[in-house]
């Protein structure tokens, strides 16, 4: 067998994924049509939860150094942008980063960590064996093919991997064309402010290296005709109807049209097949999520393909990629379609609503704190399938402090970490250590609401609460997580 794992696309998803599954040591190819990494940024956006994913491995630093802090974000382009600074998170922010340099930076991280990254090379097709799936690829060199366990499409909304696979992609067609510009601007206007009203929407948001992009819809972008490339005197054209200048608009890196088709994997999972990212959901580009929905469709299924390949999981593991994952999809379809009626909303009636959702937004911080972690992802939560678990199994865990160390700093790709939070001199957990099992006794410091009166808490490697418990007994705690961990490990 060639590698453990095969990953078709190289962008950030498919990177990701290879670096996680290299930090548990698997063997992994990752397959790049492209020769040179895109200079055009399609994802601008790095949110909150991206930025923890990345924490929890140590590698957040270079991001947070080349990135733009923004303190929010915004819903349907409302006026009122969602204020991220009061969420829970020692990321309250987003990032402005160009998507060429944060793929940048995941292939510089996957190479070092030993991953193959084959660039110039293309999936083709696919057979799928009882053991392993037969990978057909298309070298500079001719045609080829590589054996592997299994097989993760990451390769976008047109992905061969998916159609190879026969898994449906339904959905609706596109009905809206976006545009967007990054050009130098001689006069940006003030970060966060953005216009909107009976002639369309427009919103700026500063990149790195002196450039600023611009992005907006006018009523006559409501259509399924296709209006021809977006030229730089039509988008000046557009910003200046909407904001009455151009902000010296000039020297455009990138000019483009997108539109809101929108597509759902009707599975994610097909034997030894995967997908993740845009393979297995497309949408409007709102908000920015896309690619990050995507990284974290990788942080759930690396560590499980992992746990697999390095035989401590149980069998059905894998099958717990699509069921907690899926549904995460759907959450980001629907709100993707709720953010396109919004945005063009440009009849009296629909400026109206957007008035009054604005104004709810600014008034109760309940609402703007539910859409901002919504749209920031550190709302997501996997429902647990036992009836008496605790409230937080399957929400994203904090980051604790306990003793000196942040939570973060102690988890890792290879397995599940178990805080040992009792605070006994017994450590009456240190026994059940074993292969994708370590155990880390401390004392907690200033702990959430959430997190009161927790004595242990069992944490996957993606960062999600697999088990906790408030027992305050060692025994009943130690007996309860050997049932636990009888579900979560092999015996």
């Amino acid at each position: 067998m060639n590698h453990q794992v095969v990953v078709a696309g190289g962008g950030p998803v498919g990177l990701w994924l290879a670096a996680e599954l290299r930090r548990c040591g698997i063997t992994v190819a990752v397959i790049e049509t492209r020769t040179e990494r895109d200079t055009r940024s399609r994802a601008l956006t790095v949110h909150p939860r991206t930025i923890e994913t990345f924490a929890s491995r140590g590698v957040h630093d270079p991001f947070i150094t080349e990135g733009i802090p923004l303190p929010g974000g915004h819903f349907g382009a409302l006026d009122s942008r969602l204020d991220f600074r009061r969420l829970p998170s020692p990321f309250p922010h987003t990032l402005a980063l160009p998507q060429q340099r944060t793929e940048a930076l995941l292939e510089q991280q996957a190479r070092e960590l030993g991953a193959t990254v084959l660039r110039g090379h293309e999936v083709t097709g696919l057979s799928e064996g009882r053991d392993s799936v037969r990978v057909r690829i298309q070298t500079p060199n001719g045609p080829s093919t590589m054996e592997t366990a299994y097989l993760v499409g990451c390769d976008g909304a047109r992905s061969t991997v998916r159609g190879a696979a026969g898994i449906d992609f339904p959905g609706t067609p596109s009905t809206v064309l976006g545009w967007l510009g990054d050009v130098v601007l001689d006069e940006p206007p003030a970060p966060g402010q953005g216009y909107f009203g009976p002639a369309g929407s427009l919103m700026v948001a500063p990149m790195p290296g002196g450039l600023h992009r611009l992005v907006g819809l006018t009523p006559r972008d409501i259509t399924t005709t296709w209006p021809g490339d977006l030229t730089l005197e039509e988008l000046r054209e557009n910003v200046i109807t909407m904001a009455g200048t151009d902000f010296g608009m000039r020297d455009p890196v990138w000019l483009s049209r997108f539109g809101n088709a929108t597509r759902l994997a009707a599975r994610y999972r097909s034997g030894r097949v995967f997908l993740a990212g845009d393979a297995a959901h497309r949408h409007f580009p709102a908000g920015g999520v896309g690619m990050n929905v995507g990284i974290q469709d990788a942080a759930n299924l690396a560590w499980k393909l992992a746990a697999t390949l390095n035989d401590w999981a149980p069998g059905t593991l894998l099958d717990t990629y699509h069921a907690e994952r899926h549904p995460v999809g759907v959450n980001l379809t629907e709100t993707s379609r709720a953010q396109v009626a919004l945005m063009t909303a440009f009849a009296p009636e629909g400026l109206a609503l957007r008035g009054l959702l604005g104004q709810l937004i600014a008034t109760l911080p309940e609402l703007n704190d539910r859409l901002a972690a919504q749209v920031s992802s550190l709302a997501v939560t996997y429902p647990p399938t036992a009836p008496d678990a605790h409230r937080l199994t399957g929400t994203r865990a904090d980051d604790l402090t306990v003793d000196d160390t942040s939570l973060f700093a102690l988890l890792r790709a290879d397995g599940y970490l178990l805080l040992d939070l009792t605070g006994s001199p017994d450590q009456p957990f240190h026994h059940l250590a074993r292969p994708g099992l370590r155990v880390h006794t401390g004392t907690p410091h200033l702990l959430p609401p959430d997190w009161s009166g927790i004595h242990a808490a069992l944490i996957r490697p993606d960062g999600h609460v697999a088990w906790a418990s408030a027992e305050s007994h060692d025994t009943t705690l130690v007996d309860d997580l050997t049932a636990v961990l009888a579900t979560t490990h092999r015996q």
